[in-house]
C-alpha cells in the first residue's frame, strides 16, 4: 500500500508505508492513498497508526551518586555462627594442628588431608612440623577479627596462613 504525502504544500509520492517516516511524515502530515474520498491526517488512518506509536520508555536521567558514597565497602557482618566458627577452627588448630583438624572444619579438605598424610605416612616424624604449622595458624585464627576471619577463611577459602 502506498501513500501520498503533503511536505511544506507540496504534493509527494506515492511512498510504501517503510519509507514515509523517512520523507519526514509525522502525525500532523496530510496523506492520501488510492480509494480515500479526501486528504486526512496521518494520525487519523489506521494503517500508519503503528508509525506513530509510543517509543519505549525512556530510563531517568541519570544523578551520580554523592562523592564518596562508594569509596569504601560496607563492613561484612558475622554472624554469631562465624565468631564460634574462628574459636573453633583456632583451638583445634592449637590442639590437633598435625592431623590437619582445622582445615577439615573449615571445609578445606585438600590441605586438611595434606597434614594429615605427613604427619601418618612419615610415622608422625612430620607431626611436630605439622604442629607447629598448626599452632601458627591457630594463633593468626583467635587475633584475627570475626569479620576479617569471615573474609579470608570462610568466604575467600585461604588455606595457608
Amino acid at each position: 500500500m502506498e501513500f501520498f504525502i503533503a511536505i511544506n504544500g507540496s504534493q509527494q509520492g506515492p511512498f510504501p508505508i517503510d519509507q514515509l517516516l523517512a520523507r519526514g511524515l509525522r502525525p500532523d502530515t496530510l496523506v492520501w492513498r488510492a480509494g480515500m474520498p479526501q486528504w486526512q491526517r496521518a494520525d487519523s488512518i489506521t494503517e500508519l497508526a503503528p508509525l506513530f506509536a509510543s517509543s519505549p520508555s525512556q530510563p531517568p536521567p541519570y544523578s551520580a551518586p554523592p562523592f564518596g558514597a562508594y569509596a569504601t565497602t560496607p563492613p561484612v557482618q558475622s554472624t554469631f555462627a562465624d565468631k564460634d566458627k574462628r574459636i573453633i577452627a583456632g583451638i583445634c588448630a592449637l590442639v590437633g594442628g598435625s592431623f590437619g583438624i582445622h582445615k577439615f572444619f573449615l571445609g578445606m579438605p585438600g590441605p586438611g588431608l595434606a597434614m594429615l598424610l605427613v604427619t601418618l605416612l612419615t610415622h608422625f616424624w612430620g607431626g611436630p612440623i605439622m604442629h607447629a604449622i598448626g599452632i601458627a595458624e591457630g594463633i593468626i585464627y583467635l587475633t584475627k577479627s570475626d569479620a576479617e576471619f569471615h573474609r579470608i577463611y570462610v568466604v575467600g577459602k585461604k588455606h595457608w596462613f
